[in-house]
């Protein structure tokens, strides 16, 4: 019955150096949250070979916040790292499928 939700999507990030190699992530996530029992519930910020650099965790369904964005500050990218990946979860499907790339910026 929760499954009609679909896989949770990135649609936009924006990321902010902070410091040397110190990065804020703003991410933009839409998925059809139903509830508790199926809701988008964090992100990640991955390294090019699948290193969890950051992890932002979702508490609560957005029913009525529909695409929401939540950031992550913080996150330590190792030096010559030119892009990172970003994947998201949700209670039911578990990471979506696509990888959402972005450039870091100098």
């Amino acid at each position: 019955m929760t499954a009609h939700a679909g896989e949770a999507e990135i649609i936009a990030v924006n990321v902010v150096k902070t410091g040397a190699g110190v990065y804020r992530f703003d991410v933009t996530v839409r998925h059809g949250d139903t509830g508790w029992n199926h809701y988008a519930d964090g992100w990640e910020v991955l390294s090019p070979d699948g290193q969890v650099l950051g992890q932002r965790v979702l508490l609560h369904p957005h029913v009525e916040e529909q695409p929401f964005t939540r950031s992550l500050g913080g996150v330590a990218v190792p030096a010559g790292t030119a892009s990172v990946d970003i994947r998201v979860h949700d209670k039911v499907h578990g990471y979506a499928s696509k990888l959402h790339r972005v450039h870091l910026p100098k």
